[in-house]
């Protein structure tokens, strides 16, 4: 089962309105200063889905797309997308444009932190040279070339990379040496990270073996292989160990559907948070190497 980049998972911001509150008791109050605040200016929201709608908000624009299935409860789901709705079939346009002004406050603080998380998270383009900065584990390391110990050596503390090379190395042979460290780390950490949550969810996995892929951060086989990108080096610790549980919980259940997202929870109970930060950040958008 491939993990993409969370697509139809319901990444993101999520609420649920019941029904019994989708009609506003009296007329919907101005939005709040501090939600004013983090609503991002119409021109930057993300813009309207094919077939979408739109709804004026005071003097706000806002764009929705909107599913209609079986389930009880307006869902509101907000993520780089804009601002999905899924609705009982059965509720009417009205009902569901009440609910977004019931609701208004909530949606333009989300769309608000989705714009703020969509400009950190481009980072410049790398410069293979000494002083250059990368992020590992989630902090970023400096490169330097020669090494005190005349060899590669990683300074936790001072957060540096000696890659003992001479001053005269080119970009290709600084980038090799760092991509080359990556990988070794990548190779002792992912097992070790799988080998935690299979112990949590009872499970083992047949095989494991990195991967450079461009657009999916882990893939796991029917037959129980799983491949981790090498890539992850760059995350904080929760985000690996969320992409580690989640290939992980596809040995129980090869699919997408809710009891697989209930194994995910049963061994990673904060995947919602992690696999948010995950979707921001697409392999295209981590340093070239």
């Amino acid at each position: 089962m491939k993990l993409l980049r969370p697509t139809s998972d319901s990444p993101g911001a999520q609420m649920e309105l019941p029904l019994a509150d989708a009609h506003p008791a009296a007329p919907v109050a101005p939005m709040a200063a501090d939600a004013a605040l983090l609503a991002p200016p119409p021109e930057t929201w993300p813009p309207a889905p094919p077939n979408g709608r739109t709804l004026h908000v005071g003097e706000r624009m806002v764009h929705y797309s909107l599913k209609r299935s079986s389930r009880r409860t307006i869902g509101f789901t907000v993520d780089d997308r804009g601002l999905s709705i899924t609705a009982p079939r059965w509720v009417t346009l009205t009902d569901i444009e009440a609910a977004i002004l019931e609701k208004q406050r909530w949606i333009f603080n989300k769309l608000g932190e989705w714009r703020h998380r969509e400009a950190r998270r481009v980072l410049p383009t790398v410069q293979w040279r000494a002083g250059a900065s990368l992020p590992f584990l989630g902090k970023p390391i400096t490169l330097r070339l020669e090494s005190p110990a005349g060899a590669l050596l990683f300074d936790a503390d001072m957060r540096v990379l000696h890659l003992a090379l001479p001053t005269h190395a080119d970009e290709q042979q600084i980038r090799d040496r760092v991509q080359g460290w990556l990988q070794h780390q990548a190779r002792r950490l992912l097992p070790e990270r799988l080998e935690v949550y299979a112990d949590k969810l009872g499970v083992r996995h047949t095989g494991f073996a990195l991967t450079s892929a461009a657009t999916r951060w882990g893939s796991c086989t029917a037959d129980g292989k799983i491949r981790l990108n090498w890539r992850l080096m760059h995350f904080p610790l929760s985000m690996i160990d969320y992409v580690a549980a989640h290939e992980l919980a596809h040995l129980k259940e090869m699919n997408h559907g809710p009891r697989f997202w209930e194994t995910v929870e049963s061994i990673f109970p904060e995947f919602r948070d992690a696999r948010a930060q995950l979707r921001a950040h697409p392999p295209e958008l981590l340093p070239t190497f």
